[in-house]
């Protein structure tokens, strides 16, 4: 059985503790001084909720409306790379912790397991994510993706090139891992860990597999972010075609272009900088919800800094649909495997219905600025 957790900070320091620090700094680093990691925070702390008493709130329903059908909760758990780095099979155990609760997983280009294989042990609501590695195998990745069984595509568009990691660079963060001394040693430290590795294998970016780029160099290309930057507006009108379900965009910040995405029949966008793993000198998402228009029957998401229900709470009222959660659960994931992941769900799910019962609001669906304090 999992230890018990009183919130997601818990896992967070559970994590740095079980972790090597050259894998915890990548799961919880972003760029330069982590400078943007510290906005997303602080602009969701910044807004503040108003407690509303005298409401009848003694029935609450959390679940909300989103492209044509409901999430049982606010949120999903969004993508992310390199899970098996914290655990062998770590894509497929946020998979199934999502699948327990009804809601959405977002698996990664740059997974450590294959599109196949977590579509073949999961039966849960699955979505790809797609970097523009270079178009030969991004054409691979959607067709793959299609034949596996996914219905919806999350194209991330923030990373013509990687984002400078001060943490990555100190600790020598790559993929393969480099077993220099001091890694070794930290590796030593954390027996847990390495026994794991040891029995499943030193993570590899699995997608690379089926696309000829199999190499050290590939992956290591792919881990850096070194992506095709000459994807572009007309690009992403050709993959608008060539998908035939619900399309995604990831990683926009500014309302021209989140209205330009809805305009050539993109389905959602994200706003997000990437967690503060690109440019740490940008806007949160959460501070541009209130700004986007969103056309009927299309839905606006966010990430970056949720780590409480109170947070998700607030970006609701602004005017998202539902949020992504990144390092939340993967705090979870490292602190206590799949079970841990369960933790960090049921606990955002608590926080969120406590909050809305103190906001005087018992329907997450009905949040709107009123719950907000001027």
């Amino acid at each position: 059985m999992a230890p018990s957790f009183a919130s997601v900070e818990d896992m967070r320091r559970r994590a740095k503790r079980r972790l090597p620090r050259a894998i915890f700094d990548y799961v919880d680093g972003g760029a330069g001084d982590d400078r943007g990691v510290r906005r997303n925070r602080e602009a969701i702390e910044r807004r503040l909720l108003k407690l509303r008493p005298l409401t009848n709130v003694s029935q609450r329903d959390m679940s909300v409306p989103l492209l044509g059908g409901h999430l049982p909760l606010p949120f999903l758990i969004g993508p992310t790379g390199l899970n098996g780095a914290i655990m062998p099979g770590g894509d497929v155990a946020l998979a199934l912790a999502a699948a327990k609760f009804g809601i959405p997983f977002v698996l990664s280009t740059a997974s450590s397991m294959s599109i196949e294989d977590v579509a073949r042990q999961v039966d849960g609501e699955l979505w790809f994510q797609l970097y523009i590695l270079n178009r030969d195998a991004a054409r691979q990745f959607v067709d793959r993706a299609l034949n596996a069984g996914y219905r919806t595509l999350v194209l991330t568009v923030d990373v013509p090139v990687g984002g400078r990691r001060d943490r990555d660079f100190r600790n020598g963060f790559g993929v393969p891992f480099q077993m220099t001394p001091r890694f070794a040693l930290d590796c030593a430290l954390h027996p847990g860990w390495a026994l794991k590795q040891l029995r499943g294998g030193a993570p590899q970016l699995a997608n690379l597999r089926r696309t000829g780029a199999t190499d050290a160099n590939s992956q290591a290309l792919l881990m850096l972010r070194q992506m095709d930057g000459s994807f572009d507006w007309d690009d992403l009108k050709a993959l608008r075609d060539r998908w035939p379900h619900r399309l995604i965009v990831k990683g926009l910040t500014d309302p021209a272009d989140c209205a330009r995405c809805f305009s050539l029949g993109v389905d959602a966008v994200v706003l997000s900088n990437h967690g503060g793993r690109q440019l740490e000198d940008v806007v949160a998402g959460f501070d541009m919800i209130d700004r986007i228009d969103v056309p009927e029957g299309k839905a606006l998401l966010v990430d970056g800094g949720f780590r409480r229900g109170a947070d998700i709470v607030k970006a609701l009222a602004l005017g998202a649909g539902a949020v992504m959660l990144g390092r939340a659960t993967l705090y979870g994931l490292a602190a206590a495997g799949q079970a841990g992941v369960e933790q960090v769900i049921e606990t955002l799910r608590l926080e969120i219905d406590n909050t809305l019962a103190l906001i005087g609001c018992p329907n997450a669906a009905a949040l709107g600025r009123d719950v907000l304090q001027d």
